[in-house]
């Protein structure tokens, strides 16, 4: 069996907590250290998982680099700390997995894979939607031309809470659906629209927070913080993707769907028992009627399989055989951090339709 690979995971929140769990059960890893500025999450997790006395637990992330043979660090901290945590470590010579999204700005975003590239080593985001057993059959649903001619596409993501005080709903929760289209259309879009409403954080709130340091300028005064966004996302081919998102809706919802000439690929996360499911139907004119015809449902069969658990194998195997993750490198997370910006612009701008540039591609073929 190979060696296995040493990683440090850094930040054990409400998310991460879930990377260590996954670490600590993969066969090719040992987890030898675990960073938070909270003591008593720290300790929380010493305890939960029976953490060995060998494995560091500090407070300081400069505290890694007196660690014997790290290889890698998986970071689950605010996106506002990403780059600089994401940056050093690369620079450390370190191969590392990032929680969505790479960092809040696109150029930041091409500087570290950029970094990456020269260093060889490995740069994965954890986009963990891509990795879902129902998206990756959905992928081949779409790309198979089940659905016949592609129409449109539509997504609703909505909950009450939790309420993000660094980044509004459109950055929390509109990376998702966005990287779904994405993978099952093969594109990325060419132009964005986005509107939204401001309830519970507006300007006078973000001030204060941007005195004390945790202000991004991706989110200006004059709006506050979104909690409802409406998207329109255009691609290549004229398709359209309507995204609904807000965290302050009761209605908890997880759905999308796109719609072709014969029928709709539905990806319901909430349906426990039938989470994609394919439904046929057609038009048939009679005369200067439309009669729906060939109607049935198919609930699709899904391999077995925790998705952010196979992100961690993906990015163990990333580093092992020294290749780039195909389903979420850095570039892929770079791309949905464009997108995202393009659609804040749009945001501040009142719905105004913005076009994305194609620099991204011109940049990953130059360093082919």
């Amino acid at each position: 069996m190979t060696n296995k690979i040493n990683i440090a995971v850094i930040g054990v929140g409400r998310w991460g907590v879930h990377l260590l769990r996954n670490f600590l059960a993969h066969p090719q890893v040992n987890v030898v250290a675990v960073v938070d500025p909270h003591p008593e999450r720290l300790a929380a997790v010493k305890q939960q998982f029976n953490l060995d006395e060998n494995v560091l637990l500090t407070t300081q992330w400069q505290d890694l680099k007196t660690v014997p043979g790290l290889t890698g660090v998986a970071i689950a901290t605010p996106a506002t700390t990403h780059y600089a945590l994401i940056k050093d470590a690369l620079q450390q010579g370190y191969h590392v997995l990032a929680e969505k999204p790479l960092t809040l700005n696109p150029a930041e975003c091409r500087e570290l894979c950029h970094l990456a590239e020269q260093h060889h080593l490995i740069l994965t985001v954890d986009h963990t939607y891509l990795f879902h057993p129902a998206v990756e059959q959905g992928k081949t649903v779409v790309q198979a031309g089940k659905l016949g001619d592609l129409r449109y596409g539509y997504a609703t993501r909505t909950h009450l809470g939790p309420v993000r005080q660094d980044v509004d709903a459109l950055w929390d929760l509109a990376i998702h659906d966005i990287a779904i289209f994405n993978a099952w259309l093969g594109q990325i879009p060419v132009k964005v629209q986005a509107t939204g409403t401001v309830w519970l954080q507006g300007a006078g709130e973000q001030g204060s927070r941007e005195a004390e340091g945790k202000k991004d300028i991706n989110f200006p005064l004059s709006q506050g913080l979104a909690d409802l966004v409406w998207l329109t996302l255009t691609y290549p081919d004229g398709f359209q993707a309507y995204i609904h998102l807000c965290w302050l809706n009761s209605d908890k919802q997880r759905r999308l769907g796109i719609v072709g000439s014969l029928g709709s690929l539905i990806f319901d996360e909430m349906s426990i028992s039938s989470p994609l499911i394919l439904l046929h139907g057609e038009f048939e004119q009679q005369g200067n009627q439309f009669i729906p015809v060939n109607q049935r449902q198919i609930v699709l069969e899904l391999e077995p399989g925790e998705p952010l658990g196979r992100v961690c194998s993906s990015f163990v195997v990333s580093i092992l055989n020294n290749t780039p993750s195909e389903i979420s490198s850095g570039w892929v997370g770079t791309e949905l951090v464009e997108i995202l910006a393009a659609l804040t612009l749009s945001l501040n701008q009142g719905g105004k339709p913005v076009f994305l540039s194609d620099r991204i591609v011109k940049e990953q073929k130059s360093q082919e």
